[in-house]
């Protein structure tokens, strides 16, 4: 929000620099910068502000003149003679096309006072007839044939705004001499605060006031709210109806009879362009002027149009809209309504959008001369779910979305109707229609001196408390330890619960002090013994080994269908969706699903991982993801379902993703899971692990495996079942691998404690060796006999060939393992791998009766 500081030094003696009232703002939890026009940026030592290259109004050259008379040009009909007196002992005349003097143009000297302002020779202004920002220096030259050094400045040439339709020309008398340097006329600061939603008291050039009242310990000036009334009783001439009193707890009305519109004074029209308003006209201005000044914002009614509506006196209607309802805004948008939508109404239907926006059936003309103000209180979240569903976001919605006290709408009411009264005439009523259908509660806070120490670490006594709390208007009452805060009206923001009340005092008094005093303080108390929370570790763990071995994290709804899960299971298979259910469980139903595709918590991680796959195949070919996350089971005789962790991986695509340096990779297949799912494990380091050829009915048979761990099973994975792919609609040219695994049971077998072994010194020996063995000996099996065998002298043995051929037995199938054998101390001899070699062939052909083969 934009204020200029002359405004606010209206409300408040201001005795500090511009650039030290921001830095004092903006350590007070208000973040200001600064805009100059026409005066200085002045340079405070410890105060850090950015540089401003904005045009200074020399004080010598650019001075407040008065036209005296407007003379036609000799030679050139779009040129005249502006004469002008800027305090010399002889008027200067200025060669300038300027539109706006025209019809000033040979009528003789000017009996009204009319102002401008004038630039002399040498002085620095803005070239108004260059596109682009350039600067330029007056220079006296011929002008058709008459010598010129001066000129009178538009709005683009100083500065103020890209006007530059005309010269500055100013009817009203500006308070100063002829010759006053423009900087002491319409020099200003604007301040640009940025206003944060817990900030909506600062929504105004009075509330920003108040903070600035505290900050200097200077007294507020509040503008007048004393109404001259002079006409008859309002109660004669409108009526006040509110159906719902939690969206609209305060209406209040006024009214002004026989005004005239017409534009407003030029001091108003200035202020409302410093702060980024149009102006309109005198009533219109005033709304948005009292709105500014306030935080409270009005609407002004065409009376006679109410009337006209009515056949006689209007009832004004605060209800919500009925459905098929419309009404057309002042922005000209013929709106449909929603039940949700609070309205302003009267008998005839909706006039306006409570809180947002008028309608434009009464809005103000150019012949209206009957204004009723209206100036009430409206419900934040339904002028905020408004403000969303219509799209709209006014000045007047973005106060009453974030929070205005219903005390403010008598203020603003009187506040504009008066200002209506001596801007266009005519005559109030007497009284003001007020209707409180929910009067807002009394908020008082005691607050403990022992807790402000206790809080901010700062040394503040009760009684420095309760002045800081005085100065923003709170109403203190004093006790021995403590303190009772009455809060202001304009505060919504600090709560009325006692804990939080406490800690929201406590901040308005750090902010005033000055968040940059606060002391830099170990803590007084004793930190309570830190202990660990190793569940949330070992999952962050496994997060972390999975992304590792090159998976991303998905995080999917909680919700499902059984529906949806049960495609999990193909058609005439038997079993139930999930890992591990309990018998007997159910679904936990949700009693009012926002969606119908959401209406239980899931049994399962796999359906929703599996609907994003396949949406993100659409985009990536590579899909190599992981889920972690709770699933629901709703168990006969508990209050609450069990909620187990659990964890999915899908891989799907090509192994790798493409990439221009090398050949398409194959599809991921069972192997890759395999890899992924022993890679977790050693991250890990769990060790009392192995797998079976056992998968579940979501499985492709003999494309599958389950872990087990100490003997139980955590988990099923492989290459997913054709028909439960075909199901959840994924493509059939693309294998899918999955897994769900029983996060709990993982981590529970975790080894805080693993040992490491260091950096061998000697060296190793490698050797392969292919085993020949029945088609129904698993190679895990047979992996395991040879590592057992092996003994310490054998370091890893890995499965590297599968072989069935001519050279191999019917039935048979040859494996063939790289060994590397190792010592500690010593280099092996040819003696001693053999005769490891010999203990593991003995033991395969003793289990399996395994044949060495080559």
């Amino acid at each position: 929000m934009q204020i200029p500081l002359s405004w606010l030094k209206e409300l408040v003696d201001i005795d500090v620099p511009a650039e030290v009232l921001a830095d004092r703002m903006t350590k007070a939890g208000i973040e200001t910068t600064l805009t100059y026009i026409g005066v200085p940026q002045q340079h405070i030592p410890g105060i850090q502000m950015p540089p401003s290259d904005h045009l200074v109004w020399d004080r010598e050259r650019i001075k407040l003149g008065r036209i005296l008379e407007v003379k036609p040009h000799p030679d050139a009909d779009r040129l005249v003679l502006a004469i002008v007196d800027y305090g010399a002992d002889e008027p200067e005349q200025c060669v300038t096309g300027a539109p706006n003097l025209f019809e000033y143009k040979g009528i003789g000297p000017l009996e009204a006072p009319l102002w401008t302002v004038i630039a002399l020779e040498g002085a620095e202004v803005w070239d108004g007839h260059s596109d682009t920002p350039k600067r330029m220096i007056l220079k006296g030259r011929p002008l058709r044939g008459i010598y010129n050094k001066s000129m009178v400045c538009s709005e683009k040439e100083l500065g103020i705004s890209d006007e530059h339709e005309g010269v500055i020309l100013m009817h009203d008398d500006p308070g100063k001499p002829v010759g006053t340097p423009l900087q002491d006329v319409f020099g200003d600061v604007v301040l640009t605060v940025e206003l944060t939603p817990n900030l909506a008291r600062c929504y105004s050039v009075t509330g920003v006031a108040r903070e600035i009242s505290a900050l200097l310990d200077k007294p507020l000036r509040m503008p007048s709210t004393h109404v001259m009334m002079a006409g008859p009783d309002i109660s004669q001439s409108v009526k006040i109806l509110i159906e719902d009193a939690d969206l609209n707890p305060r209406f209040t009305a006024m009214l002004l009879m026989g005004t005239t519109i017409q534009p407003s004074p030029e001091w108003l029209q200035r202020r409302l362009k410093l702060i980024g308003q149009r102006p309109i006209n005198n009533i219109v201005d005033v709304t948005n002027y009292v709105m500014f000044e306030s935080g409270q914002p009005l609407h002004a009614f065409d009376y006679d149009k109410l009337v006209e509506r009515a056949g006689g006196i209007p009832t004004i209607i605060t209800r919500r809209a009925r459905p098929g309802e419309t009404v057309e805004t002042l922005d000209g948008q013929l709106r449909k309504l929603t039940t949700d939508n609070e309205l302003v109404c009267d008998t005839a239907g909706p006039l306006a959008l409570a809180g947002v926006m008028g309608g434009a059936e009464t809005e103000i003309s150019d012949g209206t001369t009957n204004v009723l103000l209206e100036s009430a209180n409206w419900h934040f979240i339904n002028v905020r779910r408004t403000m969303q569903q219509h799209k709209i976001a006014t000045e007047a919605s973005i106060r009453f979305s974030r929070g205005v006290h219903q005390a403010q709408a008598e203020i603003g009411v009187r506040r504009g109707i008066e200002l209506m009264r001596q801007l266009g005439g005519g005559t109030v009523s007497s009284g003001v229609m007020d209707v409180v259908a929910k009067p807002a509660p009394r908020i008082a806070v005691t607050l403990y001196e022992s807790e402000i120490k206790r809080l901010t670490g700062m040394a503040v006594g009760i009684k420095q408390a309760a002045n800081i709390l005085v100065r923003l208007q709170f109403d203190v009452t004093l006790r021995a330890d403590s303190l009772v805060a009455v809060v202001p009206d304009h505060r919504t923001d600090i709560s009325d619960d006692p804990v939080i009340g406490q800690a929201d005092l406590i901040e308005e008094i750090a902010r005033i002090i000055g968040l940059d005093n606060l002391p830099t303080t170990l803590m007084d108390e004793t930190l309570p013994e830190q202990w660990s929370n190793v569940p949330l570790e070992r999952e962050e763990h496994t997060r972390d080994v999975l992304v590792a071995l090159g998976l991303q994290e998905n995080i999917t709804h909680r919700f499902s269908t059984p529906e949806a899960e049960a495609l999990l299971i193909p058609r005439g298979a038997a079993g139930r969706p999930g890992l591990n259910v309990p018998a007997g469980a159910d679904y936990v139903r949700i009693a009012n699903p926002i969606q119908p595709d959401k209406t239980v918590l899931r049994h399962s991680l796999l359906p929703n991982i599996l609907n994003a796959v396949r949406s993100n195949l659409r985009h990536t070919s590579h899909q190599a993801v992981f889920e972690i996350g709770s699933v629901y089971f709703r168990v006969a005789g508990q209050q609450l379902p069990d909620e187990p962790s659990r964890l999915a991986i899908v891989l799907a695509g090509p192994r790798q993703p493409d990439h221009f340096s090398r050949q398409a990779a194959p599809s991921a297949d069972f192997f890759d899971l395999k890899g992924i799912v022993e890679g977790l494990l050693r991250g890990l380091h769990i060790s009392a692990w192995s797998l079976k050829a056992q998968g579940g009915p979501s499985l492709h048979p003999g494309r599958s495996a389950a872990i087990t761990i100490d003997g139980s099973v955590a988990g099923h994975f492989g290459e997913l079942h054709p028909l439960v792919a075909r199901a959840f609609g994924l493509p059939a040219d693309v294998p899918v691998m999955v897994g769900e695994f029983d996060l709990e049971r993982i981590q529970n077998a975790v080894n805080p404690l693993y040992g490491t072994a260091p950096v061998p010194t000697t060296p190793p020996v490698y050797e392969d060796i292919a085993l020949v063995v029945r088609d129904s000996v698993p190679a895990g099996d047979l992996h395991a006999v040879i590592e057992q065998s092996g003994g310490d002298l054998l370091r890893s043995a890995r499965l590297f060939d599968v072989y069935t051929g001519s050279s191999v037995p019917q039935g048979h199938k040859s494996l063939a393992f790289s060994l590397v054998y190792q010592a500690e101390d010593r280099t092996l001899s040819d003696a001693e791998v053999a005769a490891v070699r010999k203990k593991i062939v003995k033991a395969a052909q003793k289990a399996f009766d395994a044949q060495l083969r080559g």
